[in-house]
């Protein structure tokens, strides 16, 4: 215990952990709209049932630091698939696939009219939601949340399976 209790204290204000100051400022940006986000429906939705992220708001910094490096690689990624169970989704929604406010609010002030294509009657944090995201960096990548009903344990397998075939598909097979 000793020696993580010295290499935490031992950390100068001006260490950079690597990071400029531009991706700083686009973390804390990330975890401070993930916080707000969830304070904002813990005021405003006061009793409605939704499995909030509190705790976990680093969930949405990782997430865009993965897709915005992964689309800078040698042969960047153009299109990321998401499997999630419900807690944080409605976070991930409006702060990573880039959902309105509000859209996301509509749904639970029962406004929107839903989409039919995957069923009626689900609730709001079992939809997908697909979207074309600019990075910036300015490129674009393409990010489908996949849909996950409440009796659907395992998402993995989903991911996998919706992966595999639309490498199959649309990409000839070529899983690179």
């Amino acid at each position: 215990r000793m020696w993580l209790r010295q290499k935490i204290e031992s950390r100068s204000m001006a260490d950079d952990y690597g990071f400029s100051m531009d991706k700083k400022k686009r973390i804390l940006e990330k975890i401070s709209g993930a916080v707000g986000f969830e304070q904002f429906l813990h005021t405003k939705f006061v009793g409605q049932k939704r499995f909030s992220l509190e705790g976990g708001e680093t969930t949405i910094a990782a997430l865009d630091a993965m897709i915005n490096t992964s689309t800078e690689w040698v042969t960047p990624v153009k299109e990321v698939i998401i499997g999630m169970a419900h807690r944080g989704r409605l976070n991930v929604l409006a702060n990573t696939m880039g959902k309105t406010y509000e859209q996301v609010f509509s749904e639970f002030e029962g406004k929107s009219l839903p989409d039919q294509s995957f069923g009626s009657g689900d609730v709001k944090y079992h939809l997908g939601y697909s979207s074309l995201l600019t990075t910036p960096n300015g490129k674009e990548v393409y990010l489908k949340l996949l849909p996950n009903p409440s009796h659907l344990e395992a998402i993995d397998p989903v991911v996998e399976g919706f992966a595999r075939a639309k490498a199959d598909i649309l990409y000839g097979s070529e899983y690179d």
